[in-house]
């Protein structure tokens, strides 16, 4: 699953070696000479991709980049690469969501692999979210009367019960709801509950 890796880092000579490393292994390559750099146009995460991050950079530092990316609402992993690696620093960084923390020199397997586990997670946290930004796209298509019936359903209320409040009969009720699940695409009523908790709607 190759994708682009951002190297940040103020060390000509480490940039070129990595670059050169990461090409030999089928990822793009985009460089950075300082962590503003970045900050000028930060990457969208839309494909798969990480950021490899010195620590002690001039002006802004690695953790304090990814402390700015963080409130920007990124998502792009972020490792560490760093020839000064102190606990508290590494502490921090893992807290605050960096996927790994690598001391120079590092071994091109141990990169690899941790830029590999990063991009899989990534990944992994795509699924959902894009699920929920699709999911809101198909309960747009909802008629105003399968919204109502929507919003009951995941509420809990049974059949019975959403006739009662909306003034129609059952057999109408379950038509809606069938409508429901074929417009949002869900194979089961336990899905589309799921989904909904996630977009918070229903409290």
């Amino acid at each position: 699953m190759p994708g682009l890796i951002h190297v940040v880092d103020d060390d000509v000579s480490f940039r070129t070696a990595i670059e050169r490393r990461l090409k030999l292994a089928g990822y793009d390559v985009a460089t950075y000479e300082s962590a503003q750099q970045l900050l000028d146009q930060p990457p969208d995460g839309e494909g798969p991709s990480c950021i490899l991050l010195d620590v002690q950079i001039p002006r802004l530092t690695g953790p304090e980049l990814q402390r700015c990316l963080l409130e920007l609402g990124s998502t792009v992993p972020i490792i560490f690469v760093t020839g000064y690696a102190d606990t508290a620093t590494t502490v921090r960084a893992i807290k605050a969501g960096a996927e790994d923390f690598l001391t120079k020199p590092v071994a091109s397997l141990q990169l690899i692999d941790a830029i590999t586990r990063a991009l899989v997670r990534q990944e992994a946290a795509r699924g959902p979210r894009s699920r929920a930004k699709s999911f809101r796209s198909l309960l747009s298509s909802l008629t105003p009367r399968e919204r109502q019936v929507f919003d009951l359903v995941v509420r809990g209320k049974i059949n019975k019960q959403i006739a009662h409040e909306l003034g129609m009969t059952e057999r109408t009720v379950k038509a809606h709801r069938h409508q429901v699940m074929e417009k949002t695409q869900v194979q089961s009523f336990a899905e589309l509950v799921s989904i909904a908790e996630r977009l918070g709607m229903c409290n």
